[in-house]
């Protein structure tokens, strides 16, 4: 025997699992034997480099890398990166057809280029970033103990009155002390709360320099893939030192018998300057005055997200942590990993074309054949709507946790009403000319509110979105970006955020249309990364999940 093979019960060809290997490809980093040299050689996906097995590179053979595994084919590894869909692919991906005409490179590559994105957030976040928000922490630190010094000068002052009234006044003087105290702490709380985010970042600074730490450390390609950076988001949150604080004053007039109260002046209001501030910190915003967010140039794609399902046409969810999609009659809730977490049958069992997510996190369902919308309650289905010459068909629920209905009637009208419950609250039909606002097309009319309160509609069988106000009003039309095509406009989905912008998509075109809340267009989004997009919706953090009707795939987009 060949003392070269004398492990030849151990050391077999990596494709057949049969044969002593014999040679290997460093390439690919995998050992063949001498019949499936020629097969491997036959995939023209990537070029190859095979080499007999004792001469191949002494560092490879320690340096294994995990390849991750396919999440569709779980018993295969994935070593190609399809650059167009944005995330790795095995052999039995490739040969379904479903990349072909996509661009393709080496999953070792890319994890490379993935590691020197990491590393340089590392060095951002460790040499630039984070000296910073120490920086600032203790300018506020001494800020802090400036304040100290001016609270007890004031005392000191109005102490200093006292002496000289204090039979009289003495009352006047506790409550002036009273007031200092409660402005003081007043103005303390303003700077300990920011102190105690800066704090609070800085910690969560640290821990992703450990978990970045990590991934450098670490061979697993799994980890740099699923990297998510930061660095954008603490820079956003850098505060800027120096607010400017109106400190109170106190302003004591002359003597006068007649007004002891007036002996000790009066104090000011504590007021504190942030608005010429170039930073953002973490605040509570209200619902009706969002901070302004720019769209990107050019959207990101941050999850795709594999289902059940080959064909998508609704999507709903509510903190982005869950999506609620379906098919025909069965819903599904998935998380984020791609987990199936709860499937349900619709009541009647009868095929249905929209859902959605109340705030209250139920899920809510029309059924067009039964004439029913439906609420699902702990995995309980409850009856919360009964029509009787109309059929529901899409559903939304609004910031007021009211229900907007789309429905059409046994003699082609079409109309959407907003419940409270299961009481009408008003119907939305015709226009002030009594023109009816919406097709007689049964399908395909998504709706929706907007932040300013305005309803929307994808009216399909117009070709339009159409829009209307609280009082029913219609506002505006839109029908298309100008172009030279002479497609008709095809709205599909649509969906809102929280700057008022309204969001279609264009199944046949793969592509959605991004309008302010007025109408205009302002940019398209999508043609690179989407296919055949229909149902969408926005979390309450912006974030875009589009349902891909072609192929049961939601991806998850940073589009501001």
């Amino acid at each position: 025997m060949d003392p070269r093979y004398c492990a030849q019960d151990v050391l077999l060809c990596n494709l057949c699992n049969k044969d002593v290997l014999q040679s290997h490809c460093e390439a690919c980093n995998i050992s063949l034997c001498l019949n499936c040299v020629g097969k491997h050689l036959s995939d023209p996906s990537k070029r190859h480099n095979v080499m007999p097995y004792s001469q191949r590179n002494q560092q490879q053979q320690h340096i294994i890398p995990n390849y991750p595994k396919c999440p569709k084919h779980s018993e295969k590894h994935c070593e190609l990166y399809c650059e167009s869909c944005d995330f790795p692919v095995c052999s039995t991906c490739l040969s379904s057809g479903y990349h072909r005409g996509h661009n393709l490179s080496d999953v070792l590559q890319k994890h490379s280029s993935k590691k020197e994105s990491v590393k340089r957030d590392l060095e951002e976040l460790q040499e630039i970033i984070r000296p910073e928000f120490q920086k600032v922490a203790s300018d506020i630190t001494a800020v802090k103990a400036n304040l100290e010094k001016h609270y007890e000068g004031l005392t000191t002052a109005v102490m200093k009155q006292g002496e000289d009234y204090y039979r009289e006044i003495e009352i006047i003087v506790n409550k002036r002390k009273s007031e200092i105290e409660e402005i003081r702490a007043k103005n303390l709380k303003i700077l300990s709360k920011e102190d105690d985010e800066i704090a609070s970042n800085v910690l969560e600074i640290k821990q992703k320099i450990l978990d970045l730490e990590k991934i450098l450390s670490s061979n697993d390609v799994t980890l740099a893939f699923s990297y998510i950076s930061r660095n954008a988001e603490f820079r956003n949150l850098l505060p800027k030192p120096n607010a400017t604080y109106i400190l109170p004053i106190l302003s004591p007039p002359k003597f006068n018998t007649e007004q002891l109260s007036n002996f000790f002046g009066s104090l000011s209001e504590l007021s504190v300057t942030t608005d010429d501030l170039e930073y953002t910190l973490k605040r509570t915003e209200s619902h009706s005055s969002p901070p302004a967010r720019p769209l990107l140039d050019k959207s990101q794609l941050i999850t795709t997200l594999f289902t059940n399902f080959t064909n998508l046409s609704s999507i709903s969810c509510f903190d982005g942590e869950e999506i609620w999609t379906f098919e025909r009659n069965i819903m599904e809730l998935y998380n984020l990993q791609g987990k199936l977490m709860e499937s349900i049958k619709t009541k009647s069992k009868n095929y249905i074309y929209d859902i959605a997510v109340m705030k209250s996190g139920d899920l809510v369902y029309a059924d067009p054949k039964a004439r029913t919308v439906n609420i699902l309650k702990n995995k309980q289905i409850e009856e919360v709507i009964r029509l009787q010459e109309w059929s529901p068909y899409y559903v939304c629920s609004t910031f007021s946790n009211d229900l907007l209905v789309t429905m059409n009637s046994d003699d082609g009208q079409s109309k959407v009403i907003r419940y409270s419950g299961s009481t009408e609250k008003h119907t939305i039909q015709f226009d002030n000319k009594g023109v009816p606002l919406y097709s007689s097309d049964v399908f395909l009319k998504y709706v929706c509110e907007n932040r300013n309160l305005d309803i929307c509609v994808a009216d399909n069988g117009a070709s339009a979105v159409v829009v209307v106000n609280q009082e029913d009003e219609l506002r505006f039309r839109y029908t298309g970006y100008p172009s030279s095509s002479k497609e008709p406009f095809c709205p599909y989905g649509i969906t809102t955020d929280s700057q008022g912008h309204i969001l279609i998509s264009e199944n046949l075109k793969s592509c959605i249309h991004i309008l302010d809340q007025d109408g205009q267009f302002l940019q398209f989004l999508g043609n690179c990364i989407l296919q055949s997009p229909w149902g969408l919706c926005v979390d309450n953090k912006d974030s875009l999940f589009v349902a891909q009707s072609s192929n049961g795939i939601v991806k998850k987009i940073k589009y501001m």
